[in-house]
């Protein structure tokens, strides 16, 4: 549960500004998650920033943020570790639909609960962090006027030197090239594995019956899961919810589903939908027993059952296979 080396120093770095992202990502439609997740999210990144990053154990946590008493035991009440996966997979959900544009990404490693901010400025997605021994690194605009230290080497660096006219010639030497190589080679065809003919999928927001909250819970969960898991297959492109009319040539399907929770069981209804004409091609049941297994736990082991059922289904051969 120990922070990643640096990381005191980063937070003393711009806490204003991962401040301000942590209010962006509270305010957001996008970032799905309880209020007790949000009030876990809230804590984690401050007690980075006043440099108690070290201290972020789950006694503490559940303490601090879930009203456990001293006696709490992570092993038997895992209220901390659910809630870590649960704004993990909030967190990742968050940065794919609305704030892939942000400057800082807020994330929690895994194996801790230590937050970690990252700057994507000047397109480097550099870590907001402290040197080894304790020193900041140096930002952009601030390296001048120190003595004995040398700024990192920019490309605008080795390019103001050589002027306007060598860029000139080197776009003259792409011109010849580029008819050249159409010559030389006219049989060649553009690659097609480009994102607009991937198969596309959209997962919407699972439906919770019943109006309980572990309902809900769960539904935002399982989504978030597949979501997840989703991105990790090469042949897909995941959208967001509501962009499934954006004009590409892959195959689109919509993922639906609806959660159900009678006591201790969980029931889920999951249907696969061709986007072009409506047509179910492919729908399944899954009923859990809650009272043996964590919440994280079900999300994650049926999801993946999901995945797995949907990229081996025959009745997706002719629509579009997601392998």
């Amino acid at each position: 549960m120990v922070p990643e080396e640096g990381q005191a120093g980063q937070a003393r770095k711009e806490p204003e500004n991962v401040r301000l992202q942590l209010d962006r990502i509270l305010a957001s439609p996008e970032f799905l998650a309880p209020e007790r997740g949000r009030r876990f999210l809230q804590y984690i990144v401050e007690e980075t920033l006043d440099g108690r990053g070290e201290q972020l154990k789950a006694s503490t946590i559940a303490q601090a943020v879930f009203g456990r008493d001293a006696s709490f035991d992570a092993q038997n009440d895992p209220v901390v570790r659910i809630e870590a996966g649960r704004i993990r997979r909030a967190l990742e959900r968050y940065y794919l639909v609305c704030g892939h544009s942000d400057l800082i990404e807020i994330t929690i490693p895994k194996g801790g609960y230590a937050p970690h901010f990252s700057s994507g400025e000047d397109g480097s997605n550099a870590e907001i962090a402290a040197a080894p021994n304790g020193e900041n690194k140096q930002q952009p605009g601030h390296d001048q006027g120190q003595p004995g230290r040398e700024r990192p080497l920019r490309y605008r660096d080795l390019l103001l030197p050589i002027g306007v006219p060598a860029l000139f010639g080197a776009i003259a030497v792409l011109a010849l090239i580029r008819p050249l190589e159409s010559y030389l080679s006219p049989s060649e065809t553009p690659p097609t594995t480009t994102l607009t003919s991937k198969t596309r999928i959209v997962v919407e927001p699972f439906v919770a019956l019943g109006g309980t909250a572990r309902g809900a819970d769960l539904a935002k969960g399982l989504a978030d899961q597949l979501i997840a898991k989703l991105m990790k297959v090469d042949s897909l492109v995941v959208l967001a919810p509501g962009r499934s009319g954006v004009e590409t040539s892959g195959s689109l399907f919509n993922l639906q589903g609806s959660t159900l929770v009678e006591g201790t069981v969980l029931h889920l209804h999951v249907r696969l939908i061709k986007g072009a004409d409506g047509a179910v091609v492919w729908a399944n049941q899954y009923d859990r027993d809650l009272r043996d297994q964590t919440t994280l736990n079900v999300e994650d082991e049926i999801a993946a059952q999901i995945i797995l059922e949907i990229s081996t289904s025959r009745k997706l051969n002719g629509a579009g296979s997601l392998r």
